[in-house]
Order: C-alpha cells, then sequence, then structure tokens
C-alpha cells in the first residue's frame, strides 16, 4: 500500500494535502506537481513530497522554488520494483547515462499499488537465461540501501545520520515531527 503526501511550507507554517500519483509519469511531473501546491505564494517556499511504501521504503523529494528537485530515498533497490519509485531513481542518481536501460521491463511491473503481483506458477519454466541475465543486470544497477541527498533536510532540522537511522513505516511522521508537522500530516494520512 502507497502513501503520498505533500507538505508545503508557507508563511503560515506547514501544510498537507494527500495527492495521487496516478498520472506522475518522470520527477519533472513530481515537481511541477509540488510547485502547484504552492501557486499563489512566495516563489521560493519549499515543498516535500512525501512517498511510502508500507514497510518497504520511503522517499523524500524536496522542491525549493525552480531549483531541481533533490530525492532521498531510504532503499534504492526496493523502490525500483515499485512503480512509484522509479518516479525517484533518475539516471543521474543511479550514475547512468540517460536513456540507459537497465534491463526493467515496465510491462512486468506490478502497477496496482500491491507490488505483490500474481502467484508464480510453479510448473512454469523460465523463458530464457537472457531473461534471467536481464533480472540480475536490473538488481545489479539498482544499489541496495539508501539512495540520493542525505542532506536534503538538514537546515529543517532533520540531520544526515538521523535520516540515514529512519525505517520505513514511522519515518515520515518521524520526519514531519521533527518539522513540527505532525498534525497537518496526520489530517491527510
Amino acid at each position: 500500500m502507497y502513501f503520498a503526501a505533500l507538505l508545503a511550507r508557507t508563511e503560515d507554517g506547514w501544510e498537507a494535502s494527500d495527492t495521487e500519483l496516478d498520472d506522475v509519469e518522470t520527477l519533472s511531473d513530481l515537481a511541477d506537481l509540488a510547485r502547484e501546491a504552492t501557486a499563489g505564494s512566495a516563489e521560493d517556499d519549499t515543498v516535500l513530497v512525501f512517498i511510502e511504501q508500507e514497510d518497504a521504503w520511503f522517499g523524500v523529494v524536496r522542491v525549493d522554488g525552480e531549483e531541481d528537485p533533490r530525492i532521498y530515498v531510504s532503499d534504492a533497490a526496493a523502490a525500483a520494483r515499485s512503480s512509484y519509485g522509479e518516479i525517484l531513481l533518475t539516471d543521474e542518481m543511479l550514475g547512468r547515462e540517460p536513456g540507459d536501460d537497465p534491463g526493467v521491463d515496465l510491462d512486468t511491473l506490478d502497477l496496482d499499488g500491491t507490488e505483490d503481483g500474481e502467484p508464480a506458477d510453479s510448473d512454469a519454466a523460465p523463458d530464457s537465461a537472457a531473461d534471467d541475465d536481464a533480472g540480475d543486470d536490473a538488481d545489479d544497477a539498482v544499489p541496495a540501501g539508501p539512495l540520493g541527498d542525505p542532506e536534503l533536510l538538514t537546515d529543517l532540522g532533520v540531520p544526515e545520520k538521523e535520516l540515514l537511522g529512519l525505517e520505513p513505516g514511522d519515518a515520515l511522521s518521524d520526519i514531519a515531527e521533527i518539522l513540527g508537522a505532525a498534525e497537518v500530516l496526520e489530517t491527510v494520512r
């Protein structure tokens, strides 16, 4: 199960809104969605996009005005197996040249939000050794563990060491607590 929310810092404090990511296909789309959350207020307002797959991984995207988004993902390998996680795992973050295909076939991703997919047919044989190799290459291309900018929340009171130590499940609430935005985040959870 996924949870996604926008947390926008305004003159009056933090404002939270839940968000649907169904129409978001790229990091650029996500950044545009975040910028729309502060439409009409100061152009340099900070917006945090929280994305979480229950007990598997969480991600934070920080958008400050028109600057490039900054991203942190708690477990890149877990996020890579997720439809929403792939939005965050840019070529730049993964150290790939734009357009390099690590072998992930979008048709094989389970996009219904469960990430469990259909039960495997135990009688089915692998299509080919090449398919197995492509899966290995995709796993090699995405490192396990945290990826991105662990300092993206430092100026907001969440030090790098603390962010790196957060576990999926409670992480977004813990971050919101530090920011003084726990109550507003809870209203959209």
